[in-house]
């Protein structure tokens, strides 16, 4: 069937192969915009954020509009394309629908196929083929990849931003071999963050929040040891990650933190600390559930020497 009824031709958000839709959702950030912030990853290999779906897009009049220009703009051209007159009899001749449903304009919207913008050349992508369908104001299509909350939250995980990991280090400046080097991050570090993806006019909405959980180390050598073993700093009741070091503690083992076993010579390690955000989501209608867990790693270059003691 001819492919391009019901498409707006003002921004491309699918592939090469023909006009496509620009959603109406609108998302906002509410968090930091601070230099090195950046997007999480998701940690579960087997989810993604929905590629395409199927949300309300015309009024019937718009829809009738649109798709006579278009029909003139062939005629004028002295050519229409192949299966136009199948098209016509779907929405214009009552099979099934007559004059594009003008007569219930205020009734219903036209429904129609959109592409995330962000998985525009993602396979997944394509799948959303159904053609532009009418649905009753207050109703809910019995359609798969019909636009709810769920996909909403999908969205806005996407799109979920976190600051860097400015982890705190001591010793600043140069760590020594076989001492531990501490590794924290205070309370007022970091804060969750929020995103909320919505469809004006709809009343759908759905909100997720990323909240801190735990601070994985990489040494960024073998020749190191992480302190824990696991490298998995976990957060403490008062929100903090890790325990400032203060003079008196060089002989303790830090609760987060690296031991480096060889000098880096005139180079240096990098030590990369990434931090995982647990993510929950509400929704318009009482909906809500749990997202799975993002992250998001920052890279510290940590200089190693060896001490040189001297006998006399």
């Amino acid at each position: 069937m001819f492919d391009t009824v019901g498409t707006r031709q003002s921004k491309t958000s699918g592939d090469s192969s023909g006009p496509a839709l620009e959603s109406h959702v609108s998302i906002k950030v509410k968090g930091t915009k601070a230099k090195g912030s950046g997007p999480i990853s998701s940690t579960a290999v087997d989810w993604e954020p929905p590629a395409c779906w199927y949300e309300p897009y015309w009024k019937a009049k718009d829809f009738k509009t649109f798709n006579e220009a278009k029909w003139s703009m062939y005629e004028s051209a002295g050519g229409e394309p192949e299966g136009i007159a199948d098209v016509q009899a779907r929405y214009k001749k009552g099979h099934p629908y007559k004059d594009f449903n003008v007569d219930k304009n205020d009734e219903g919207m036209w429904w129609v196929a959109v592409k995330n913008p962000e998985m525009k050349d993602d396979p997944a992508a394509k799948t959303c083929t159904r053609d532009p369908f009418w649905v009753d104001n207050g109703k809910t299509p019995d359609v798969p990849q019909a636009i709810d909350t769920e996909t909403l939250a999908g969205l806005a995980h996407q799109r979920t931003v976190v600051p860097p990991t400015k982890i705190s280090l001591a010793p600043n400046g140069k760590s020594t071999v076989n001492a531990p080097t501490w590794i924290w991050l205070d309370k007022g570090a970091f804060k969750p963050v929020s995103v909320t993806a919505s469809l004006p006019g709809t009343g759908l909405w759905a909100t997720t929040t990323a909240k801190p959980v735990s601070l994985h180390i990489d040494p960024g050598t073998e020749d190191a040891e992480s302190l824990p073993a696991s490298g998995e700093c976990g957060i403490n009741d008062d929100g903090s990650i890790g325990e400032p070091y203060a003079k008196g503690k060089a002989e303790l083992t830090p609760p987060c933190g690296v031991r480096y076993l060889r000098s880096s010579g005139d180079d240096s390690y990098a030590l990369e600390a990434t931090l995982t955000w647990e993510i929950s989501w509400e929704g318009s209608g009482g909906t809500g559930g749990d997202l799975p867990n993002g992250t998001f790693a920052t890279t510290t270059e940590v200089p190693v020497q060896e001490y040189q003691a001297v006998n006399r």
